[in-house]
């Protein structure tokens, strides 16, 4: 994971220190964080609950700091860390704590600690991982292009599918052929919220529902998530008429052919389906 988000210079005072000067003092500290965090559904949505307010964990910062009787630099910093890997969607952090002015006998600006935190470290327990399947189809524009934008923008892929060229079932009759494939991923969404970002997907490919089953850029469906069943408004799962598609069964029969309908082949067939090969993503 690449994505940061970074505060610097965070001041705050306590007294912190193993020396009997160092117990009798306040002293001022600065802390800098940089903290691995997920920012791909922040960037799309601009709404906060897709990120880490990091407001609130300056706060909870300068808190651990100012409740601080710890005798060491790293028995602080390391209870800062776990402070900020407790935030939903923090990955990893950078924590430097710096003694602003250090009690010692030779002329020194500053000390500081600096470590590095993962999960796996603080003994975090982990996002829980859900495999999803979904669909993506195209019959507008370039239908390629398309495809990649909808496979960039899923998240962590596991798996994809050839890509196959299929007539359209439904809609009007004057409609282009579509492009097909199925891709795994691996996701911390629950099912509402990987919906959502499949919806944004589309709407990034300037999708837009005029005619039912009509021609469009970008298709992005759920077909199936973890083993999960369920029905509300506005999302099904499975994805409703999916075991009659073959459309959708015969890229899904790449990926995880165990989650295919028995004898599909035979009793649905392939007629009108041709498979192009591998999506290209470069």
């Amino acid at each position: 994971m690449t994505d940061q988000i970074e505060i610097s210079g965070l001041r705050a005072v306590t007294i912190v220190g193993a020396l009997p000067h160092e117990r009798e003092i306040p002293q001022p500290l600065q802390i800098d964080l940089s903290f691995d965090v997920d920012l791909h559904d922040a960037g799309r949505t601009d709404e906060l609950g897709d990120t880490v307010h990091y407001g609130l964990v300056a706060d909870r910062v300068i808190a651990v700091v100012e409740e601080s009787k710890d005798q060491l630099l790293e028995r602080l910093v390391a209870r800062i860390a776990d402070e900020v890997l407790a935030f939903d969607r923090v990955e990893a952090v950078d924590v430097r704590l710096t003694k602003l002015r250090p009690p010692i006998a030779v002329d020194a600006t500053s000390t500081s600690v600096r470590i590095r935190r993962t999960r796996a470290e603080a003994e975090m327990p982990a996002h829980t991982a859900h495999t999803a399947y979904v669909a993506l189809g195209s019959n507008l524009g370039d239908r390629e292009g398309y495809l990649r934008l909808g496979v960039g923008g899923l998240g962590t892929v596991t798996a994809m599918s050839d890509v196959y060229e299929t007539e359209p079932v439904g809609g009007p009759d004057d409609q282009g052929p579509f492009l097909n494939m199925v891709v795994e991923i691996e996701t911390s969404l629950d099912p509402s919220a990987l919906l959502r970002r499949c919806q944004r997907i589309e709407a990034e490919a300037m999708r837009q529902r005029i005619v039912h089953w009509g021609p469009r850029t970008l298709d992005v469906d759920i077909v199936l998530f973890d083993g999960v069943t369920m029905s509300s408004g506005d999302l099904t799962i499975p994805h409703p008429r999916f075991a009659e598609r073959a459309f959708v069964l015969a890229p899904l029969s790449d990926v995880a052919p165990d989650r295919c309908p028995p004898g599909w082949e035979t009793s649905i067939g392939r007629d009108g389906i041709r498979r192009v090969g591998p999506l290209s993503i470069g």
